[in-house]
C-alpha cells in the first residue's frame, strides 16, 4: 500500500525560495501555495508542478493582517483537510533603515511581515497540523539574526522573533516538530530593491565559500529538516560559512 500524499502548505510560494521549496516538495504531494502579489509567477509555478504534484491549489492572502492569516487556514482547511508540512517563508525587507530612522509604523509594517504573520498562522493552523501525519513546521528566517543586520535592524529583529517564536513552539506543540533555517545571502528578487551592488559584493567577499547562495541550495535545507524526524527546535544555518558557530 503506497504512503498517502503529504499535504504541504508553502507561504510565500510564487517566487524565490518559496518558489524552489514548493518544486522540491512538490512530487507526490498535495500542495497549496500561498501568494500576495506575485499572481503570474504563482500560476506559472502551479501549471509547472501539475504534473508532479497529486494536486496543486493557490491561494491568495495578504498575511500582514489578521484577516488574511484567517483566509489562508481556510483555504488550508478546505483544500488540504489537514497539515503534514507548514513552511512559514512569507517575509521580507521593506527598506533598509539605521536605528535612527526607525519609525512606528515601520516597526509595525516589519514585524507583520516577518514575524506576526508566521506566528498567528502557525497557531492558526495547529489543529490541522495535530491531523496531519508526523506533522512539522519550517520557519524560514535569516543570517540577520546571527550579525545584528546593521541598516536592516528591524528586519533581523522580526526575523530573531521568530527563531525565539520556533524553540518555543517546538516546546509546547511537540510531537510536532517545529525548527527553522536561516539562509545567508541568496541569489534571489529579495535583494534587488533594497541592497546594493556595492553591498552584495561586501557580502559575497566576507563569505568565505566567496559565492551567493541559490535558493535551490536552501529548498534542500528545508527538506533535510522536514526529513529528519529527530529535530526540532533547532535553527539551521545555509550561509556559506558567512556566519559559523
Amino acid at each position: 500500500m503506497s504512503p498517502s500524499p503529504r499535504r504541504i502548505l508553502v507561504t510565500g510560494g510564487a517566487v524565490g525560495i518559496g518558489a524552489a521549496t514548493a518544486r522540491a516538495l512538490a512530487p507526490g504531494s498535495r500542495l497549496l501555495i500561498h501568494y500576495n502579489h506575485s499572481s503570474a509567477a504563482a500560476e506559472a509555478l502551479a501549471r509547472s508542478l501539475a504534473d508532479v504534484a497529486v494536486d496543486v491549489h493557490l491561494a491568495r492572502a495578504d498575511l500582514t493582517t489578521d484577516r488574511g492569516c484567517e483566509e489562508l487556514h481556510e483555504a488550508a482547511r478546505t483544500h488540504l483537510g489537514a497539515l503534514d508540512v507548514l513552511v512559514n517563508n512569507a517575509g521580507g525587507m521593506i527598506e533598509r533603515r539605521s536605528v535612527g530612522e526607525l519609525t512606528w509604523q515601520h516597526l509595525v509594517d516589519t514585524f507583520a511581515l516577518n514575524a506576526l504573520s508566521t506566528m498567528r498562522l502557525t497557531s492558526l493552523c495547529r489543529s490541522l497540523l495535530e491531523s496531519g501525519d508526523g506533522a512539522c513546521v519550517i520557519n524560514v528566517t535569516s543570517i540577520a539574526i546571527r550579525h545584528g543586520a546593521p541598516s536592516a535592524t528591524a528586519y533581523g529583529a522580526a526575523k530573531a522573533a521568530v527563531d525565539a517564536f520556533t524553540r518555543g513552539a517546538a516546546k509546547e506543540l511537540a510531537p510536532i516538530r517545529v525548527n527553522a533555517v536561516a539562509p545567508g545571502m541568496v541569489d534571489t528578487a529579495f535583494h534587488d530593491r533594497v541592497t546594493s551592488e556595492a553591498l552584495m559584493r561586501q557580502f559575497v567577499e566576507a563569505t568565505p565559500l566567496k559565492a551567493m547562495g541559490s535558493a535551490e541550495m536552501v529548498a534542500k535545507t528545508i527538506e533535510f529538516v522536514i526529513e529528519n524526524e529527530f529535530m526540532t527546535g533547532e535553527t539551521v544555518d545555509c550561509n556559506g560559512g558567512l556566519f559559523m558557530r
